[in-house]
């Protein structure tokens, strides 16, 4: 006599229950969705840096500019000079071109950093607030006597924001006469250096080659006409 339906359930459906018991695996959503919202995170980001510096920026930035190679290989070679009043400077190890910094000399003419382009330079960035930075800027003037010449430069660029003319009435009283007066009264400048990791604090430095490449760069100041910083100096003019 055959088996009778439980009240309520038809025999196809028995028949069901009874030929598959084990209840489909449930689907893994939540490990699925994190995965999903982690890379939508990691696209964003990416194209945030793209959007910022541009995909040209984003694939040079992953293993610097090979064009800068040349600078890292100079940094190297001098890197053993880089002690007694010089022994905090950072010798380049990434290749890195400097973003075309954009300020003013003392005319008011725009400049930028591509107008020393075929000669080394030396960048500082300044404020009269800054009481290390007022300390440093007779050396700077001192290592722009010495080594000054048509294939090396110190750029100094002021970047108050205020009371415009106390710079170059700081220059007056300092005796600065061998360094050219520059500024940047937006200080965009810092901004610029701080996007590429270059300025952490006043002053900053940065020792360029003649294709706008870092060869080292300073956090803090440093006794620039010092022999131990003409030394080095000449030995990056030396390539």
């Amino acid at each position: 006599m055959p088996a009778r339906a439980a009240p309520g359930i038809s025999s196809g459906a028995t028949s069901e229950i009874m030929t598959d018991p084990t209840p489909a695996p449930k689907r893994p959503v939540r490990p699925r969705r994190l995965a999903l919202v982690a890379v939508a995170v990691l696209a964003g980001a990416i194209l945030g840096y793209a959007g910022v510096y541009g995909i040209g920026g984003l694939m040079r930035n992953a293993g610097g500019d090979p064009a800068c190679r040349p600078a890292v290989a100079l940094a190297s070679r001098i890197a053993p000079l880089a002690k007694g009043e010089v022994a905090a400077v950072t010798m380049a190890t990434k290749p890195l071109r400097l973003p075309d910094l954009a300020f003013a000399d003392a005319a008011g003419e725009p400049k930028k950093l591509s107008d020393w382009r075929g000669r080394t330079v030396l960048v500082n960035l300044w404020a009269t607030w800054c009481v290390p930075c007022r300390k440093e800027m007779p050396a700077l003037d001192g290592l722009q006597a010495k080594l000054g010449s048509q294939d090396f430069e110190v750029v100094a660029v002021n970047i108050d924001t205020r009371d415009l003319d106390k710079p170059s009435a700081f220059y007056r009283e300092a005796g600065l006469n061998r360094l050219a007066f520059f500024s940047d009264s937006k200080a965009k400048v810092f901004q610029d250096l701080k996007a590429i990791g270059r300025a952490l604090g006043m002053p900053t430095t940065v020792l360029v080659d003649g294709d706008g490449c870092e060869i080292a760069s300073l956090a803090g100041p440093a006794e620039w006409a010092s022999e131990d910083a003409v030394r080095l100096i000449s030995a990056a003019l030396a390539k």
